[in-house]
């Protein structure tokens, strides 16, 4: 089969052949992919940045974010067949550990993930444990599918608590910031406020539901939130950009009491905060997001897509044979493409 595979340590990736995965647990099943999604990360083992040298070994397939058929199974799988429509949680938990056994399996001490740990979905064929699979609606368009991953992303920040009636800031409007705008605004938000760097991102999240979208690099962020708030300030905000001056921002336009949740990732474990003003005069409460909720996410995502409160189209900006997936890449690294779609 053909395959993006990530060869060696340095930055690019081949688009090469390579034989079709089999099943090697009686928990398997193998998965003919339809379409995979490009996330920030298979970009991150493409540039080969200092995370990517720590987590990958090449050769290894890429990407994660995918839907596709089941076309074999394992004799120990029960919950899926062959025929059936399915994307993919692609956190892999142990079952057996403190936070498995406590309910936050996305968190696992022995976590394993798709297109990191192990083979990925760039690719015409997938083995992938059953536990991860996740049923579709034989109605969902296959390209919204390939993205319900990462919109649980979006979903988990977005909803860490209520946000209907409140006003919310996101900073950082990439495509899971793009997706978040979206979820808030179905979620009852009564006014989003977006800001970016790219005005082709901020484009998009006007399309998604965004009120007001700021620019960084040309307004100033606080003023425009002041003055859309009355003064007051947000009661939610959401960090998805991974950039140390927007969190500053984000806090210093949070009101008394807010919340914040934390997505985006930073480049530098130490970022400077003002924690007396910003966080504990303020009270805030702020939330670490990483995955998703298993399963529970998965539900919210797949119900706010198939009804149609959330139309995800204005995110899914450019579509590619597997073998174009460079074009993609450079795309998303001149930020200039919302979601991107790869066909095998």
């Amino acid at each position: 089969m053909k395959a993006v595979v990530k060869t060696e340590r340095k930055r690019g990736a081949v688009f090469t052949e390579v034989p079709v995965p089999k099943i090697e647990r009686d928990d398997e099943i193998l998965v003919k992919v339809k379409a995979a999604a490009v996330c920030g990360t298979d970009l991150h083992i493409y540039q080969w940045n200092r995370w990517a040298s720590e987590h990958i070994n090449p050769p290894q397939i890429m990407g994660h974010e995918f839907a596709g058929e089941v076309v074999e199974v394992g004799k120990e799988v029960k919950r899926v067949k062959v025929g059936d429509y399915i994307s993919a949680e692609t956190h892999i938990s142990c079952g057996h550990c403190y936070q498995c056994l406590t309910g936050h399996p996305e968190v696992c001490e022995n976590l394993k993930i798709l297109g990191v740990s192990r083979d990925g979905a760039f690719a015409e064929y997938i083995v992938i444990p059953e536990k991860i699979a996740w049923k579709n609606p034989d109605d969902l368009p296959v390209e919204f599918a390939a993205i319900q991953e990462p919109m649980g992303n979006a979903v988990d920040t977005v909803l860490a608590e209520d946000v209907a009636g409140k006003t919310v800031a996101i900073t950082g409007v990439g495509p899971i910031g793009l997706l978040a705008v979206g979820v808030a605004r179905a979620s009852g938000a009564t006014k989003i406020i977006v800001s970016d760097l790219s005005d082709y991102h901020l484009e998009i999240a006007k399309k998604m539901g965004a009120d007001v979208a700021v620019n960084a690099g040309s307004a100033n962020f606080k003023e425009v939130v002041m003055d859309e708030t009355e003064g007051r300030g947000v009661d939610v905000g959401l960090e998805m950009s991974g950039n140390a001056h927007a969190l500053n921002d984000l806090l210093d336009v949070m009101t008394p009491a807010g919340r914040i949740s934390l997505l985006g990732l930073f480049s530098d474990d130490f970022v400077p905060v003002k924690l007396n003003d910003d966080v504990i005069f303020k009270k805030l409460r702020i939330y670490g997001i990483t995955g998703r909720r298993i399963f529970q996410t998965w539900v919210i995502v797949s119900r706010l897509l198939s009804s149609g409160r959330v139309d995800v189209s204005p995110v899914i900006t450019h579509k590619f044979p597997l073998k174009e997936f460079e074009k993609g890449m450079l795309l998303m690294e001149q930020k200039q493409s919302g979601k991107v779609i790869l066909y095998p």
